[in-house]
This record gives structure tokens, C-alpha cells and sequence, in this order.
């Protein structure tokens, strides 16, 4: 933990106390196992809806064990970014920062570039810093804009830096209304109204450039970007800003990257664009670390390097933490997260419990990486490296010369980097174009982030672990990082469908945690951690059968759950009533309101009965050999405009048939309902006749679904399509007609 060159120390690792925590962990557990036993005791004396619903609360008893799991041992990190700052800034490593945008429509330039300012901006050296900017739709309109951004750059960053701007990201400093000048000297007032001026025009320009069909004339600098089409074009590579006096408080380089693609190459999606991006900066600046971000994730606490290299540099013998990942948070989110996608609780416990075993998963955005484990180092080869293992090892990356030369150096722990950064522009095309990877280990175990996934950020996280290395969750104050999560229900939708295809694909192949458990480092704990993430997709499945089977048993006049006069409802009542309290302390205790717990209870349900279903479907195909996963970019919007919208909480719907189960589940249990009100079920046998229990089941799934109730009757974007209520209706009749087949059977 200490810091070799001092006896500060750079961080301190907390456990936290949950004892309270454990103790409602386990009697919910031994609740769940309760019912099971009741299930099994009389599973004779039932029909198919008792042994379907025993399979079901069996996958529940399991999961819940995952997180039970998951949340055992919470560990905090505490970093100490001002033992840090004594060190000369020569003492300090540099850093390759990453930010990727893929299509200027959906990541709208405005927002990059307010990303890509407040990196420019943090404290740190800056001829320490390069930023490298990867636009997979090579899009004149975002290097354009990133063209006047450097303009605005030299007046930011200064000012930033004289008058210690703590939030650096000039659309989130300048939406603050609260500023007042009082106190304040006239100059900071003149240079303050300058610089929003000088902003509110870089607005502008990308705006107006933005409305036009050619953004910018294709001449000079802008002349590679005539005619290229986003998935046909050859490589693009423009060192926009250099460092080249190495000044401290100057602006770190800037260079724009967009990699060769044609059609008959696969590209790999974002991991093929980090891999370019690794490769390009290894030739160029050729840091020991590298720090990535997504277009909308800005930098929102200026010391984030310093809290980032506290971790990594006092990790002992740089054996033990692998990357540094800083949580996902968002800027002006919707009050009381309508959509469920603000991840508070989910990142404050889960997140914390899976840090106190073998460390969080890596997320993609927000991450502090050493550069010599993406290069495929494990931890008991990073002391004894030697000559022979160097050798072996740069055969994988391929036939440049001079990225086989600068792996060489980053391998060995050292840097040469060229002392003008126009000197790699060749060998920088070459490793940027879309055959370069064939005949090389890019994109596999042994280097660079993983190809494979939708979710190649999750794999690669977990290549890193199966080697045996440790990482890292930090949580400073002020967050690191803020982002925009995604408004409407289709942009989430598409984005939790994304994540459980790619999460599923993973455990359904041959990266299994499991088999790396048996075979390789991954301990046992971090192992289940990495089942509850990647069961995303499968728990559709019970839930969806859970769903159905209080409908069906009130059509049928059967049940599923115990009577009102049975002890086991009591065990029913009890564990629900536990779960939610337990589940709403949580929220309480993270500052959220009793809104935004119920808010997440349902979107839980319609989540998982919808999205994580498609993406289940999706993999299902793709292991057929039916259909090809897609990668789908997920809308990006400053949320400011979002939050100040009247109907921005509202659930809006598109005609993408991911909402076709959730309508079907609504229109199912609104007619269960109105049947059995109105006694419209068959006689039942054996007095098996459905109760309270299956009523009230009924009833708290309509509740969960009553975004999808409403969508019935708007109008709009807030009202279910014709098309999607059509086919719910058929799906529904085709349920209730195999309801009564079987009630006469």
C-alpha cells in the first residue's frame, strides 16, 4: 500500500460492516428454501403449474444466493491524491486517453467534444497527457467539430486551470444557475462571460454545420473525408494538437483516428476501434497506462488521473491491480429514475460486495488500464520478463516493425516515444488498417481487448481475471465521471437488450467463468459474481413462466400458491413483505426516494420480461446459425434538455416488437382479472381452485406494468402502436385458447 518513494500512503482499503445486511441476506434465503421444501413435500398431490412453479422459485432461491454472494463482503477504496502531488511532474507516468464515438446522429458531436475538453482539462502534466479520439463513423461533422473544439481548448483550458474550474466540462459549468458574482473580482467576471460567449459560438458553428448536408467544404485538411461512406473508407489519422515544447500547464496532444473499414472485413465494433486505438498510441505516445471513455462519460472531478494512479501505482510490486474502474453515474438524470437505468443501488452494494473478492467487472468507460496486461502479461511474469518471453510474446502483434519495437519497450516497462508524433503517421496507418489483425493474436486471450461480444468491455475484463489479476473500484468525491443515461423506453430497451445478448453469449461459450474457475485464476466467488451477471439473459425465461402461471391458474380455476389457510402463504406473505422493505432500505439509504425504488421494482420486471427476453432470443438464433448478433449504438442526449421536459418521466414506446411481451403479460392478467371477478372460470376438481394468492400475483404484475397500461391509451410516442397491440391481442387469444383446452381436458 505504501508508496515506494515515500511513506505516504497512496490508498487505504476499507471493509465495510454489514452485519445487518447479512442477517435479512440469509433469512430471505432460508425463506426461499422453505418454500422449496414446501413445493417438494407435495409435489405429488399437484400438476404441472406446482412443478413449473417449483422450477421457478428454484432459479429465484438461486440467484438470489448470487447476490447474497455478491454483497457478503463489501470493500471500500480510499485514495490520496495529495501524497501524490509532491512528486515532480518527471516522476510521474504518462497516459493514453481514449474516447470512442461510433455515429455523429446517435453521439452528437456537441457531446464529444465536451468530453474531449474536459480530459484536455484535468489536473495533471499536460506532456503527459495524449487524447486519442476514435470515430468509427468517420464523420467529417465530428472531426469538424473537434476541429473548432481545439480553437475553444486554448481559451478553456488556461482559464480552467487559473481559476481551478472544477467542473470541466464547459456545457455542464455553464448550465449552472446558481453562479452568482459576488465576491468575485471583475476579472474572473469578464473572463467568465468571455468564455461562454466564446462557447455558446462553438455551439453554434457545430450546430449550423450539423443542419447542413456537407458540414464543412472538402478541402485541405477536410479533403480525405470526400466521399467516404461510415463502413467503406480508408484509414484517417490527423495529429490535431501536439505538445511538442512539452510544456506543463499547455494542452496534452490531440489526435483523431478513424480506422480503415470494408465491407467484407469484420470490424468488431467498439473492441476493434480500442484495439486500433491501442496500437496507434503505442506507436505515438506509447504511455504505460491508458484511460478510456465513452463519448458521453466527461471527466467531472478534475483530479480523477491522481485518484486513478494512487491505485495503480501503490499496488505492491504492480502485481495485484489490473485496472482501476470508476462507477457510471449520470448528470441531470430523470427525478426518481422512471426507466431504472441510474444503477445508484446496484453500483453502491453489488459493486462494492464483488470489489471485496477478486475486484468489479470492467464496464467499458471510466477504466484506468496498465498497458502490459492488455498487451497480455499474467502476474507471475511481470517481475521475471526476460528477453526470450519478449521475444515470443511481440510475434502476436503482428508486422509492423516499430509497434513490435514499442511493445518491446512497454513489455520491459520503459518508453521511447518518437520526438515528433507526425514520425509514426505511416506505421500508424498500417496498424489502423482492417487487415492488419489477420495472422495476429489481436482480438483474442493472450492480447487487447476481446472480440466475440456485444459486450466486449465484461469479456475483456474477465481475460484479465482469469489470468489471476486483481482490479479495482474507486469512488471519490466528487464522482469521476458523469454521463448520460439513456431517456425513453426504446433507447433502454436497446441498451439491456445489448448487455444480456453479450453477457449470454459469453456464458453459453467457451469463456464460460466456470471452466476458468476449474482451469485457470478466477476464484470461486468471483466466479458466482460473474454467473448472476451473465444469467441476465436466462432469467427472462422463469420470470416470463412465473408470469403466465397466475393467469393461467385463474382461466383454469387451479392454483399454484398455497391457500389463505395453509401456513406456507404466511411464508409467502413474509418473504414478500421482507424483500420489498429490505429492497426500499437500500434506496433510502443511498439518498433515493420511495418513487425511485418502486421505479426500479417495475422496471425489474419489465426489463427482464422484455429486453433481456430479446436478447435470450437473439442468442438462441445466433447458436442456431438463424440470424447474426448486431451491435446497436444507444442514443445519446445532454440531459439537461431531457430533465426539463414535463413528459421526460413518461414511458414512451417505438414499434420495435421488444415491447410485444410486456403488452401480451398487460392483456393477459387484465383479462385473468376480469374473468375472475366475474367467476367466468370451469369447475374445479379436487378443490384446487384458484385463491387470494394467484389474485394478488395478478394484480402486482398489473401494477408493475402500468407504463404498458397507459401506453393502451396515449397518443404519440407515449402510446403502444396498432401493429404491437395486434400482435400482443393474438399472442394473448392464442394463451387463453390453450387455457381452456386444457381446463376441459
Amino acid at each position: 500500500m505504501a508508496n515506494p518513494n515515500s511513506d505516504l500512503p497512496l490508498y487505504e482499503r476499507i471493509h465495510r460492516k454489514n452485519t445487518v445486511q447479512r442477517a435479512f441476506d440469509i433469512i430471505i434465503f432460508f425463506l426461499l428454501l422453505s418454500l422449496l421444501i414446501y413445493r417438494l413435500l407435495f409435489l405429488n398431490d399437484h400438476g404441472l403449474t406446482w412443478l413449473l412453479a417449483f422450477l421457478c422459485e428454484s432459479w429465484f432461491t438461486f440467484t438470489w444466493f448470487l447476490v447474497m454472494s455478491n454483497k457478503w463482503n463489501p470493500v471500500k477504496y480510499k485514495t490520496y491524491p495529495d501524497n501524490l502531488l509532491p512528486r515532480v511532474p518527471d516522476q510521474l507516468p504518462s497516459l493514453d486517453m481514449f474516447v470512442t464515438t461510433a455515429d455523429p446522429v446517435l453521439e452528437p458531436p456537441i457531446i464529444t467534444v465536451n468530453t474531449v475538453l474536459s480530459l484536455l482539462a484535468v489536473d495533471y502534466p499536460a506532456h503527459k497527457l495524449a487524447c486519442y479520439v476514435s470515430d468509427d463513423g468517420c464523420s467529417p461533422l465530428t472531426y469538424y467539430s473537434l476541429s473548432e473544439a481545439l480553437k475553444f481548448a486554448k481559451l478553456w483550458i488556461p482559464f480552467c486551470k487559473k481559476y481551478n474550474i472544477q467542473v470541466r466540462a464547459p456545457f455542464r459549468y455553464f448550465s449552472n444557475d446558481s453562479l452568482t458574482f459576488s465576491d468575485i473580482s471583475s476579472e474572473f467576471q469578464q473572463e467568465w462571460k468571455r468564455m461562454k460567449v466564446e462557447y455558446e459560438q462553438l455551439c453554434h458553428k457545430i450546430e449550423d454545420a450539423a443542419q447542413r448536408s456537407m458540414p464543412c467544404d472538402f478541402t485541405g485538411e477536410f479533403a480525405e473525408f470526400s466521399n467516404v461512406e461510415p463502413k467503406n473508407h480508408p484509414t484517417i489519422i490527423k495529429v490535431m494538437w501536439e505538445n511538442k515544447d512539452g510544456l506543463l500547464d499547455g494542452l496534452p496532444h490531440l489526435v483523431y483516428i478513424s480506422r480503415e473499414k470494408r465491407h467484407k472485413h469484420p470490424h468488431h465494433y467498439k473492441a476493434g476501434a480500442m484495439n486500433v486505438l491501442t496500437r496507434v498510441s503505442g506507436l505515438m505516445s506509447n504511455a504505460p497506462y491508458m484511460l478510456n471513455v465513452d463519448c458521453d462519460m466527461f471527466v467531472n472531478n478534475p483530479k480523477v488521473v491522481f485518484h486513478g494512479m494512487c491505485l495503480l501505482l501503490g499496488s505492491k510490486s504492480e502485481k495485484e491491480n489490473a485496472y482501476v474502474q470508476f462507477p457510471q453515474k449520470f448528470c441531470d438524470g430523470l427525478k426518481d429514475d422512471p426507466y431504472g437505468n441510474q444503477l445508484v443501488v446496484l453500483f453502491e452494494y453489488m459493486t462494492h460486495g464483488i470489489t471485496g473478492i477478486q475486484g468489479p467487472f470492467y464496464g467499458g468507460t471510466g477504466c484506468f488500464h496498465r498497458r502490459k496486461i492488455i498487451y497480455g502479461l499474467s502476474p507471475n511474469t511481470v517481475e521475471s520478463i526476460n528477453g526470450k518471453l519478449v521475444e515470443d510474446k511481440l510475434l502476436e502483434f503482428g508486422t509492423s516493425k516499430e509497434l513490435i519495437k514499442s511493445a518491446a519497450l512497454a513489455l520491459k516497462g520503459k518508453r521511447d516515444p518518437p520526438d515528433d508524433l507526425w514520425h509514426s503517421i505511416e506505421a500508424a496507418h498500417q496498424v489502423a488498417s482492417c487487415d492488419y489483425e489477420y495472422g495476429t493474436s489481436w482480438g483474442t486471450y493472450k492480447l487487447g481487448w476481446r472480440y466475440g461480444s456485444t459486450s466486449e468491455d465484461v469479456l475483456t475484463g474477465l481475460t484479465i481475471h482469469r489470468r489471476g489479476w486483481r482490479s479495482v473500484y474507486c469512488t471519490p468525491d466528487p464522482p469521476a465521471f458523469l454521463g448520460c443515461a439513456p431517456s425513453g423506453g426504446p433507447a433502454a430497451m436497446t441498451q439491456q437488450k445489448r448487455w444480456a445478448a453479450g453477457l449470454l453469449k459469453i456464458l453459453l461459450g467457451k469463456n464460460c467463468p466456470i471452466f476458468a474457475t476449474l482451469i485457470e485464476k478466477i476464484q470461486f466467488r468471483q466466479c458466482l459474481a460473474y454467473l448472476w451477471l451473465f444469467s441476465w439473459g436466462l432469467r427472462a425465461i422463469p420470470e416470463l413462466c412465473y408470469a403466465a402461471l397466475p393467469v393461467y391458474c385463474i382461466i383454469t380455476n387451479s392454483h399454484f400458491l398455497p391457500k389463505v389457510q395453509e401456513p406456507a402463504f404466511y411464508v409467502l406473505v413474509v418473504l414478500f413483505a421482507i424483500y420489498n422493505l429490505y429492497t426500499l432500505s437500500e434506496y433510502l439509504r443511498t439518498g433515493q426516494s420511495v418513487r425511485a425504488w418502486w421505479n426500479n421494482q417495475r422496471m425489474a420486471r419489465i426489463t427482464t420480461m422484455t429486453a433481456w427476453f430479446f436478447g435470450f432470443l437473439s442468442v438462441m438464433l445466433k447458436l442456431l446459425g438463424i440470424s447474426e448478433t448486431v451491435f446497436e449504438v444507444t442514443k445519446k442526449d445532454q440531459s439537461s434538455d431531457a430533465a426539463s421536459d414535463n413528459d421526460a418521466g413518461r414511458f414512451t414506446f417505438d414499434e420495435s416488437p421488444i415491447f410485444v411481451p410486456g403488452t401480451t403479460i398487460l392483456l393477459l392478467h387484465l383479462t385473468a382479472l376480469v374473468v375472475g371477478l366475474l367467476r367466468l372460470q370451469t369447475r374445479a376438481h379436487d378443490r384446487h381452485w384458484s385463491g387470494l394468492g394467484e389474485v394478488l400475483c395478478s394484480v402486482w404484475l398489473l401494477l408493475c406494468f402500468w407504463p404498458f397500461l397507459k401506453g393502451l391509451f396515449g397518443k404519440g410516442k407515449h402510446g403502444i402502436p396498432i401493429s404491437t397491440i395486434c400482435k400482443s391481442t393474438a399472442l394473448a387469444l392464442l394463451f387463453l385458447h390453450f387455457c381452456r383446452r386444457t381446463a376441459m381436458a
